[in-house]
């Protein structure tokens, strides 16, 4: 979800305000993938590498983190939506820790949308995360690094049990994967869209679902 910074300046107004229209526009994306009966939604929200902003910005996305999780959660959870997060949530503290745990929990039975929120979540430290758990686990000898196969690779990785994402869409018209599921999205299909995220509407969505309905996947075999 790129572009609120952009979004905001074109205005002149504070990047906060963009962040806030971005927030507005998460709820439609959701809405979006409920109507699309698009069962796993994944939301890159904060980056292990957004930690570098400045401090006031920092300040700005948590206050909006904690009122989108109090203002939120009783509709996604009216709408049959299941929260849960990715990434290193600690670093936003315990308050904010524990109002993710309760979220979770509250919406743990719901099944008619899967919600993950990556927060302070980077690709390339998701997956060393994973190699020294397995290399903790082959000292220990409760694995043997000869028999270890890419599923085996997986579970150790944040999004075990989660499947890897068949559609990858970054907005703002930038081309990257900027550290998101990096291994997970080996595979995907990828939509680059020129609109900024605050700006993001259903169109948008149904459009990039088009977009993957046409294209053949071929997972490195030849075309059938």
């Amino acid at each position: 979800m790129d572009g609120n910074g952009r979004w905001a300046a074109a205005r002149r107004l504070p990047r906060v305000a963009g962040h806030r229209a971005g927030a507005q526009a998460v709820r439609r994306c959701v809405e979006a993938a409920i109507d699309n009966k698009v069962g796993w939604l994944t939301l890159y929200a904060f980056s292990s590498e957004n930690w570098r902003r400045p401090p006031e910005e920092i300040v700005d996305l948590t206050a909006l983190l904690r009122h989108y999780l109090r203002s939120e959660i009783n509709e996604l959870h009216r709408q049959g939506v299941r929260l849960r997060v990715i990434g290193e949530r600690e670093r936003f503290g315990p308050q904010i820790e524990a109002e993710l745990e309760a979220a979770e929990r509250r919406t743990a039975g719901n099944t008619r949308l899967n919600l993950i929120i990556a927060l302070s979540y980077g690709g390339r430290s998701e997956i060393l995360r994973a190699a020294r758990r397995i290399a903790e686990a082959a000292r220990d000898g409760s694995l043997d690094p000869a028999a270890l196969e890419e599923e085996d690779f997986a579970r150790f990785l944040a999004t075990a049990e989660i499947p890897d994402p068949d559609l990858v869409i970054r907005t703002s018209g930038e081309c990257r994967l900027s550290n998101f599921l990096l291994w997970q999205s080996a595979y995907a299909e990828l939509v680059f869209l020129d609109v900024l995220w605050p700006d993001f509407g259903s169109a948008h969505f149904g459009g990039a679902i088009a977009e993957f309905n046409r294209r053949q996947r071929r997972f490195g075999a030849r075309p059938a």
